[in-house]
């Protein structure tokens, strides 16, 4: 008998899980729906039944729970995710809260597998796990020797407040979320500014991609950038190889690897938009040509729904490897 825990399941990650778990019928016996206190009492359907969500509170984490999944911030992670393993739950926590801790597998299905050294597994940050997807058939094949991002990341990455931020600013509404508005602005600003004038956004996908690869001296740079777009990240990526490679060489790869969807077609102004990954699992990578200005280096465009592979997807996804890992 398998019982799931869903927490945060009010939230527009949290949401998303619900539909996805629906979507890909993922089997279990028994589930639990936990938020904030705020919004504890909403009643959820789900699979043709009606769920009453609860209060997350430290009592109920010994609810004897196979699998947890956390869509509620860094804080709660914190204080509740250590509980749930405490009683023997595994957690797949969708917060930046245990990402870089020492024993925690930090899991990209596409990319690793969790050790599960601790019982807590860690959801890459949005744009990483995008990312990482085509980085990895590059690795295996032609190794990587460095990679300097760009990323253009939707308003849905901050939630609904950064939703409203966009949709306020239309209307001429000063904004609640950024600091600036979003609304026909782009903001090179996610997250806090750190002493080395990084912001902890660009450090997070520098470290994680390091740490899911496996590659702890790949050098990795990144600057990200808010855009008023709803939903749907895009990523430049600038890649140097190891190995000699052609554009036609890593178009070939691409068209073989299920785990990416090459659209590369500039002829016909086909190549990789915001607009088409919404609401799609895969990941699109286009664009595809060589930086003159870089031995062995080439550029490449990606897009992928930050909500579904950038968190609820990739979450369900590693739910389904663990159980398999534990049949």
């Amino acid at each position: 008998m398998t019982k799931l825990a869903v927490v945060g399941a009010t939230g527009l990650v949290g949401e998303k899980v619900l539909e996805v778990l629906d979507r890909k019928n993922v089997p279990f016996d028994e589930l639990v729906l936990f938020s904030s206190p705020r919004s504890a009492g909403k009643e959820v359907e789900f699979q043709g039944k009606t769920y009453t969500v609860e209060a997350l509170t430290e009592e109920k984490t010994d609810g004897q729970f196979d699998y947890v999944i956390m869509s509620a911030g860094g804080g709660t992670s914190k204080a509740f995710a250590p509980l749930f393993e405490k009683h023997g739950a595994i957690v797949i926590d969708n917060s930046s809260q245990w990402r870089m801790h020492e024993g925690i597998d930090l899991i990209v299905p596409e990319v690793n597998e969790p050790k599960l050294d601790r019982k807590i597994i860690a959801n890459p940050n949005c744009s990483t796990i995008q990312s990482v997807v085509p980085l990895k058939p590059l690795l295996d094949t032609f190794g990587l020797k460095r990679v300097a991002y760009t990323t253009y990341q939707a308003v849905s990455g901050s939630g609904l407040a950064g939703r409203e931020d966009l949709s306020n600013g239309e209307k001429g509404e000063a904004p609640k979320n950024y600091p600036h508005p979003i609304y026909n602005n782009v903001l090179p600003h996610i997250d806090v500014f750190l002493e080395d004038g990084y912001t902890k956004e660009e450090q997070k996908m520098i470290e994680e991609t390091r740490k899911i690869l496996d590659q702890p001296s790949l050098n990795v740079t990144a600057t990200c950038v808010r855009v008023p777009v709803q939903d749907s990240h895009s990523v430049h990526m600038n890649v140097t190889l190891d190995k000699e490679a052609t554009v036609e060489d890593i178009k070939n790869l691409f068209k073989e690897d299920d785990r990416v969807v090459l659209v590369d077609n500039v002829e016909n102004n086909e190549y990789p938009l915001a607009i088409h990954s919404t609401g799609k699992d895969e990941v699109f990578v286009g664009r595809i040509r060589k930086d003159d200005s870089l031995d062995n280096t080439f550029h490449i465009w990606c897009t992928s729904d930050n909500l579904l592979k950038g968190a609820s997807l990739n979450a369900v996804q590693v739910l389904e490897q663990v159980m398999q890992l534990n049949k």
